[in-house]
């Protein structure tokens, strides 16, 4: 948002210069992010100098051309090739000299030189309004009716006019803020000088044709007020509205227009200006329209609405999307002779919706969608009718309407000055904060400790007492308050026990150390991949203006960009990979969602081929090691394991659970998919849901001394039916022995006919310890017997001794 500094002096009364105002500025909470000089004539006629041309003779060489001696105020007297025709001696005249850097009013700026034309001397440029930015007309120089002294810098002649602008980053909670008169006010609390608003002496009006209102959605639209202005007449606007817009950025475009915008940048109070006589029935409705009516507003591009599009309408159809964006036909246009000035309070949440679903930004939809005030549309309508009145001819051909049907009062808030001081860790005095409450109006009713803070409506965002600390600490300043080692203060939010992107951090660099590079693709993806593959069976969401069809949808699934990444080190050589990546995929079901997930992909061999070793693929077995050093990083020990159903995706796979949640699935990727993506190697791919991940995290860890009694090792070969997994056979032997049994270990499965059909041996080699003392032969042999019969009974296994 850019606030003038010229500008701010019609409310107040300013004499810092503006890099303090910015500083005082920042500390009330409107950021300057930065402060930019403009000049209403480029280059501030930096240079030229006023001159008195003494001869003026034919050039010799060409007819139109003139040579002349010119005065300015220097020991010799400069020679000066002119072509004006008006050129004479005696003349007062503006002159460019060798050096000068000029700013025409259309073309680039260029420097003048000394230069010979038709092989005479030129010393410098005697100029024409249009070649230093002070107009567009070039028939002849300009001559001065002035008796100032020869060589007086040119701009002490005329008004060129000089601004500073403040460019601030506003908050989407300070709509109050939102242009010069709400920054005066924060001003006036800072400084405790007084503001001003414009005065309003308005005619007697003519009722004349007057435009009805009607409104249907008093909750889209929470005032209305307008006024029918008649024989009016359209064009160009004075030059100091015209310099005031310039200053901020905006381009004049006529004068009915440049007051509407001039009044917005004024009080914050957007004013849109219809052609009345376009107005269809003589009424201005504001309401809805059913979904995909089409409406073509001033860009000309036909849009189709949404039944949740507030509208302002007359008989026969809409005219504007109410606080965001005109219709193409009912605009003022330099043939408009009669307008009608709406001036409105409308639901920040209804146009901020209709600004996001058509795609559009407007300087009215950036006001109403941080709240404007409902008890400013009648002064800021009168004001923009004088205006009018004064500056495009006229008369008031109706009362001002007032649709108001419930209006906003104030908020009040109780409070105390010991909530202050708890707050800011900090007492400041109870008269001070009375008083600055009072000057960013805001009433107190009791000028006590104890007391109720009366908020007006145009402070929306102002709705508890935290709130009102915010408001006396930015005015009396943070920087008062000193930060000492034994400062405290309550904190207002709770903070999370465990940080996501903390926690992600430490992950990403455990994964790093076990030789994973972490991979960052996009969210946008190609449409296609889910129409083909249908790795997910929810609804993608549509890009509604995406720059490429490669990149027209939110991925539904992580696997499709990150088989590109595959794919594209395969294509360069790139052969063995171990990726991780913490993405999000996006879906449609009724609502909008978006889940989390950390993915990793191994693919290749796990490394080199050298003389030291033979280079081994990667199986399902690495990736599932890996997957145990995250639940082990994690605190997380008991992921049940089924065999997974998504046939879509893994050739063969595992879905991960913990306490009957589902956590991701781990397995190797189809090599339809694969061959679809042109891989052609094996990809193991791991899939965690990064929410529930983070969920059951446990970061903390019991630290015990080594053991100084010996492990103790048995090996048993048990005979299983195929379908028994080893998880079953470690979940029975930790379910028995909980006190000795360390860990347990396959060292060999064998399927083969010797032992029958739909069978398979498991070698097990059982580790058994107490932490106290040494085992005996007879406590060994117990829990070995133990584990032996429930192996038999429940597992049906066969005991080769």
């Amino acid at each position: 948002m850019k606030i003038s500094y010229n500008w701010l002096q019609d409310f107040i009364a300013i004499e810092e210069p503006p890099e303090m105002l910015g500083e005082v500025l920042t500390q009330t909470g409107l950021e300057v992010e930065g402060i930019e000089t403009v000049e209403k004539v480029k280059g501030g006629l930096q240079g030229l100098v006023v001159g008195e041309v003494i001869s003026c003779e034919k050039h010799p060489d060409a007819d139109k051309l003139n040579l002349t001696t010119v005065d300015i105020g220097q020991d010799k007297l400069l020679s000066i090739v002119c072509g004006a025709p008006n050129v004479a001696a005696s003349q007062k005249v503006v002159v460019a000299p060798i050096n000068t850097t000029i700013f025409p009013t259309n073309g680039e700026p260029f420097k003048i030189k000394k230069a010979k034309i038709r092989g005479q001397i030129s010393e410098g440029m005697i100029c024409a309004e249009d070649e230093i930015g002070l107009g567009s007309k070039h028939d002849g120089i300009i001559v001065l009716d002035t008796k100032v002294n020869n060589g007086t810098p040119a701009s002490e002649l005329f008004n060129i006019g000089k601004d500073s602008i403040f460019e601030i980053g506003l908050t989407p909670n300070r709509g109050d803020a939102t242009s010069h008169w709400g920054t005066a006010r924060d001003l006036r609390a800072y400084f405790k000088r007084e503001i001003s608003l414009p005065k309003i002496n308005l005619p007697q009006r003519k009722t004349d044709r007057p435009v009805k209102v009607i409104v249907e959605d008093d909750k889209g639209c929470i005032r209305y007020s307008g006024m029918t202005i008649r024989d009016i007449k359209v064009g160009p606007s004075p030059d100091w509205l015209q310099w005031k817009l310039r200053a901020i950025g905006q381009e004049p475009i006529n004068n009915i227009v440049d007051i509407t915008n001039y009044v917005l940048h004024s009080l914050g109070q957007p004013l849109h200006a219809f052609d009345a006589d376009k107005i269809r029935g003589q009424k201005v409705i504001v309401k809805t329209l059913p979904e995909g009516t089409k409406f073509t507003t001033l860009d000309e591009k036909e849009r189709k609405l949404s039944a949740n599009d507030l509208m302002i309408c007359d008989d026969q159809g809409g005219m504007c999307i109410a606080g965001v964006f005109g219709g193409i036909h009912s605009g003022v246009k330099d043939s408009t002779t009669s307008i009608f000035l709406e001036s409105a309070c409308f639901s920040p949440d209804y146009i901020r919706a209709s600004a996001q679903r058509h795609g559009l930004s407007t300087d009215a939809s950036f006001r109403f969608e941080r709240s404007t005030d409902p008890e400013d549309t009648i002064f800021a309508l009168e004001y923009a009718a004088q205006l009018i009145l004064d500056l495009a001819g006229g008369f008031m051909a109706s009362d001002t309407i007032d649709i108001y049907p419930k209006p906003v009062e104030p908020v009040s808030i109780p409070t105390s000055t010991s909530v202050f001081r708890r707050l800011i860790g900090e007492e400041i005095p109870t008269h001070q904060i009375h008083e600055i409450l009072n000057l960013l109006d805001i009433q107190t009713s009791e000028k006590g400790e104890s007391f109720s803070a009366i908020v007006p409506p145009y402070r929306s965002e102002v709705t508890r007492e935290a709130d009102l600390v915010e408001e006396v600490l930015r005015i009396y300043g943070f920087n008062k308050i000193p930060l000492e080692d034994t400062f405290s203060s309550d904190y207002l939010a709770e903070f999370q026990e465990k940080e996501p992107y903390k926690l992600q951090e430490e992950l990403s660099t455990f994964l790093a150390g076990n030789g994973f590079n972490e991979i960052l693709t996009n969210s946008l993806t190609n449409k296609i991949y889910q129409e083909e593959l249908k790795l997910s069976a929810e609804t993608s969401v549509e890009m509604l203006n995406h720059s490429s069809e490669e990149l027209s949808v939110l991925k539904a699934s992580p696997l499709y960009t990150g088989l590109e990444v595959i794919r594209h080190n395969l294509n360069r050589r790139q052969e063995n990979l171990r990726l991780f990546e913490f993405n999000k995929s996006y879906y449609v079901n009724v609502d909008y969602h978006e889940d989390e997930w950390l993915s990793l992909y191994l693919t290749g061999h796990t490394h080199e081929t050298s003389w030291m070793s033979e280079a081994g693929e990667f199986t399902f077995h690495h990736l599932m090691q890996y997957l145990e050093g995250i639940l082990d990083w994690s605190g997380i020990s008991e992921v049940t394991t089924i065999p997974s159903q998504q046939s879509s995706t893994f050739q063969y796979a595992l879905d991960l659970s913990l306490n009957n949640v589902s956590l991701g699935s781990i397995g190797k990727l189809k090599h339809e998919m694969l061959s679809y993506y042109d891989i052609n190697q094996d990809v193991f791919y791991l899939q965690l849901d990064w929410k529930k991940l983070q969920r059951y995290t446990r970061k903390s860890f019991d630290f015990r001394p080594i053991s100084k009694y010996p492990e103790v090792r048995r090996d048993l070969s048990l005979i299983l039916n195929k379908a028994i997994t080893f998880d079953s056979i470690q979940k029975i032997a930790f379910n028995s022995e909980k006190k000795l049994l360390n860990r347990v270990n396959v060292f060999s499965i064998y399927e083969g006919q010797s032992i029958g059909e739909g069978k398979k041996a498991y070698a097990i080699s059982f580790y058994l310890r107490d932490q106290t003392k040494t085992l005996t032969d007879k406590q060994i042999d117990k829990v070995m017997n133990h584990l032996m019969q429930l192996f038999e009974r429940e597992l049906g296994a066969i005991i080769r001794k």
